[in-house]
């Protein structure tokens, strides 16, 4: 998870992909076209179209029991693509009808098939028909061979509609300096947030208090209906945890078996997350720092001392921020701070971002703004998608505590104590506390009766740290922990340890010791 910069929330943007034996990383940001891209527009009030999103009726033909597979067009892979309505409201089905978007990729081996595997890749707002679509990526070969791998885009995500679409352009909500210098560029924070949040429900509508974790998790039990299995399976990375932690605990019943990786304690308040989360960050720059002291070779390597010249370039892009185009944002503090988390996803990413702070150094900031598009999916042709949105609409959303402005700002030094670095720029977000849903209550996570899960954390994992992974275990009633020793999120697919255990859980349900250790 990651806080979203400047709007502030917990965001998990890393999707993975996994090949046994090798791991490939498809991280939320990582299609290799995305570079140094065409400029965005700023899109004005008076510019946003009143969004079909605010519409509560959905296409009648599309059944609410039944998934009807067609083969998928312009595919290579035998996938197939189905819908399925799903209520708005579960308590109220009349109030409308969200259609899900699927994708199956059948069994290799028919005649082995144990059954579906649902999978979901994070988020939230992210949708899951990616994994179905590239599971040679993110499974073994074993997996593949023995279970339909079936991914959806949940509510309000993805090719699922309506689906959340709020802005055009992210410079102008996320380029900004952060943390601010002064109360005049605080407010001005504080007002962007709320013309993003403006923007969102008037083109987003009723919609937007529909799209909860405790509604999509009930969503998967309306797609295992539709697959006619009295019991499945499930696979989630990242926020995916999160999201079966809580299907697990509504339908208990219903679990065959389930995997949750990169997970972090779905019980803790959203401060304690976030303050958990931030410590993950500073924790992993605070390794990316000691190994560039430890080698010369490092372009930061600042006579053994990059964490000076990290420091200095800080207050220097403050004073001064870097112009790379006119027609984008400068590198701001913002930005900087935005560039240095995308890196800390991946130990693969510190060469990148050693570049990106050397040229920054010498007044190029054009590799920091290419993280910082990186980590908002900024396309070639200067466009984005709606995923961040919807992660935003979702994470408020699910708060039921809430804040207020005046919550964050006093939260603030908190932040900075917890950590000297991130700590001040962490701190500072103000989505949650203009959001203008939420929902009652959250569902409290215990897996009381589902069997035996298992849950993975990795030992250097910036986004869930693996003190929160183990929480996340320990909150269910046969959470089963395997750690391996890496510094990335997510772990499955690393190395044989934790793929042999996994797989033997998900095709034998022949579960793993827990904490058992893979390296």
């Amino acid at each position: 998870m990651l806080k979203l910069q400047r709007l502030g929330v917990v965001v998990v943007l890393v999707i993975t992909a996994t090949a046994c034996g090798e791991r490939l990383v498809y991280e939320a940001s990582s299609d290799p076209t995305i570079a140094e891209s065409d400029v965005s527009t700023t899109v004005a009030p008076d510019e946003v179209s009143d969004d079909p999103a605010s519409g509560s009726a959905t296409d009648t033909a599309v059944s609410s029991d039944t998934i009807s597979w067609t083969a998928c067009p312009e595919s290579p892979a035998p996938l197939e693509c189905g819908q399925l309505a799903v209520p708005f409201n579960y308590d109220n089905p009349s109030a409308g009808s969200f259609v899900l978007s699927l994708i199956r990729r059948p069994a290799e081996t028919p005649e082995s098939r144990i059954g579906s595997l649902l999978v979901n890749p994070g988020g939230p707002g992210f949708g899951g028909t990616v994994v179905a679509e590239q599971a040679e990526w993110y499974f073994s070969a074993e997996l593949l061979e023995q279970f339909d791998v079936v991914g959806w885009d949940p509510r309000g995500t993805g090719a699922s509609t309506p689906a959340v679409d709020c802005i055009e352009d992210y410079d102008r909500y996320f380029g900004i300096d952060s943390p601010p210098n002064d109360e005049v560029a605080k407010q001005e924070m504080i007002d962007l947030t709320q013309e993003f949040v403006d923007f969102c429900v008037k083109r987003n509508g009723e919609m937007l208090r529909y799209i909860s974790t405790e509604a999509s998790a009930r969503d998967m039990d309306s797609i295992r209906k539709a697959l006619n299995e009295d019991k499945i399976s499930y696979f989630g990375f990242s926020y995916g945890s999160e999201l079966g932690a809580t299907w697990v605990t509504l339908f208990p019943d219903t679990v065959r078996a389930a995997v949750f990786d990169g997970a972090s304690d779905p019980n803790a308040n959203g401060f304690d997350q976030s303050i958990s989360q931030l410590k993950g960050f500073e924790q992993q720059l605070t390794a990316f720092l000691a190994d560039c002291a430890k080698r010369v070779s490092c372009k930061i390597y600042n006579n053994g001392k990059p964490a000076e010249l990290f420091d200095q370039l800080v207050i220097d892009i403050d004073i001064d921020p870097i112009v790379v185009s006119s027609d984008r944002t400068p590198v701001t503090q913002g930005v900087f701070y935005t560039a240095v988390a995308e890196a800390m996803y991946s130990n693969t990413l510190w060469p990148q971002l050693e570049t990106a702070l050397a040229d920054a150094a010498k007044g190029n900031g054009a590799q920091l703004l290419a993280l910082y598009d990186r980590y908002f999916q900024r396309q070639p042709d200067g466009s984005y998608g709606n995923e961040l949105e919807a992660f935003l609409a979702i994470s408020c959303l699910d708060d039921p505590e809430g804040s207020t402005v005046a919550d964050v700002d006093a939260d603030v030094a908190r932040f900075a104590a917890a950590a000297k670095r991130l700590g001040e720029n962490f701190g500072y977000g103000y989505a949650c506390a203009l959001w203008p849903h939420r929902v009652d209550e959250r569902v409290i996570v215990t897996g009381k009766g589902a069997g035996p899960i298992v849950v993975i954390g990795t030992t250097g994992d910036a986004a869930t740290p693996l003190a929160s992974t183990r929480k996340a275990a320990k909150n269910l009633e046969q959470g089963l922990l395997v750690i391996v020793e890496a510094d990335r999120h997510t772990g499955y697919g690393l190395n044989s340890c934790v793929v042999q255990n996994v797989d033997a859980y998900l095709i034998s349900l022949k579960a793993p010791k827990n904490e058992t250790y893979c390296k």
